[in-house]
């Protein structure tokens, strides 16, 4: 398997390269050396697609401030988000900002109302939003829970008229209500920085409005509804009895304790079928880390079913039925129509907790480490990784036995 290190390029090494070519710097960040200069730019993959994004000359752009662009771009992806719609929005926005005369006199005129400059904003960043479905939510939640706000002229919108809007729903739709506070604090951001308003957010959470509203640390919070692990090896039979592809994906996802977009982003390059191991890159990691997950024999008859003669390593390993990488809602369909919707693919990780706190030997921290946790700091993480390997290597073959009901 290829190196995932990080920071292996030095500063004098940037300014004093002379050789044409590319030098990697880990993370998806690579200096490109030319006879005309030298430039970075980011390399990763997007729905199991390659792409490519410059970062700028290194004069420009020294080896830190590469290295920040780059955790940016790997944040977004996790995120969701498109970073080169990201890109193409912001620079939109820098020239909506502009504007031509006539918009800007409209713009910087007392009448602009809270509504009026939320729709232009909206439409100058949605273009950064890669989920359609998030596009539509971001204008669904302020026509519908920011209408009283509509009128108003955004430079006179209050702590009082913020808290008209979420005080009803803060209890009952606790979700919902954050979602609505940080788009009603960024849309009044974006118009101070505009120039349209002055002082604070009226719509900051922390040491404000969650000093006005009441406490729901424990009210309305939603846990992913989770399969008893007692009833998961009856499940797998059922399961295994379906062929479509979603199925292998859904089980490979419970064998590995998986998230779900890992397993739908994997490619045949992040597997060592002669080791037994997946590696997952940092770039599609929530936690912004390398993860390496040991395969039990069952993961690997998984794989078996859906490996195929001429598989190029960049290919995923499970691809939607028209190709490509299957959608976000696939395995939850899947629970549908073998009706369990009243479960939920990320709920078979707390089956695999339930499962080993319960009911095994094996230390929290080879349990933790296997969802792809981070326990400790980075010095107690380094020491045990490979240690930690070989135990975890026992715990999914367990998990694995169990599974099968065996």
């Amino acid at each position: 398997m290829p190196s995932r290190a990080r920071n292996k390029l030095t500063a004098r090494q940037v300014a004093t390269f002379t050789k044409p070519g590319v030098y990697s710097d880990g993370g998806g960040l690579y200096l490109r050396v030319r006879e005309s200069g030298r430039s970075w730019f980011y390399i990763g993959s997007l729905d199991g697609k390659r792409f490519e994004l410059g970062l700028g000359s290194s004069l420009d752009v020294p080896l830190a401030k590469a290295r920040e662009m780059a955790l940016k771009i790997r944040l977004q992806l996790i995120d969701g988000v498109n970073p080169i719609s990201d890109r193409m929005a912001a620079k939109a926005q820098r020239k909506l900002a502009k504007g031509d005369q006539a918009g800007e006199t409209s713009i910087k005129s007392n009448v602009v109302t809270f509504g009026s400059f939320a729709k232009k904003l909206v439409a100058s960043i949605e273009g950064g939003f890669k989920n359609p479905k998030h596009r539509q939510q971001w204008r669904n939640t302020l026509d519908t829970y920011a209408k009283p706000l509509a009128d108003l002229p955004i430079a006179a919108v209050t702590t009082d008229d913020i808290l008209a809007v979420l005080t009803p729903i803060w209890l009952t739709k606790a979700e919902t209500a954050s979602r609505v506070r940080g788009r009603i604090e960024r849309v009044l951001d974006a118009a101070k920085a505009r120039g349209l308003r002055g002082g604070d957010n009226p719509a900051r959470g922390r040491g404000h409005l969650d000093l006005l509203l009441p406490n729901r640390s424990k009210v309305g919070v939603k846990h992913h509804s989770a399969l008893p692990f007692a009833d998961i090896a009856a499940f797998m039979i059922e399961l295994r009895k379906r062929p479509a592809v979603a199925a292998r994906a859904l089980e490979f996802t419970i064998l590995t304790a998986a998230r779900s977009g890992e397993t739908r982003g994997m490619t045949w390059g992040e597997l060592d079928l002669d080791k037994k191991l997946w590696t997952v890159p940092a770039d599609r990691m929530k936690a912004s880390a390398t993860h390496e997950v040991p395969l039990s024999d069952d993961a690997m008859a998984v794989l078996a079913t859906v490996r195929e003669d001429g598989l190029k390593p960049t290919d995923v390993v499970f691809p939607a039925p028209r190709g490509g990488t299957l959608s976000d809602m696939a395995l939850s369909q899947l629970l549908k129509r073998m009706d369990r919707g009243d479960i939920t693919v990320h709920g078979f990780r707390s089956s695999f907790r339930d499962w080993a706190g319960d009911t095994t030997q094996f230390g929290r921290e080879e349990v933790e480490m296997a969802l792809a946790h981070t326990v400790g700091s980075s010095v107690e993480l380094a020491y045990r990784r490979g240690r930690a390997l070989d135990k975890r290597r026992e715990l999914m073959s367990a998990w694995a036995e169990y599974c099968a009901g065996r």
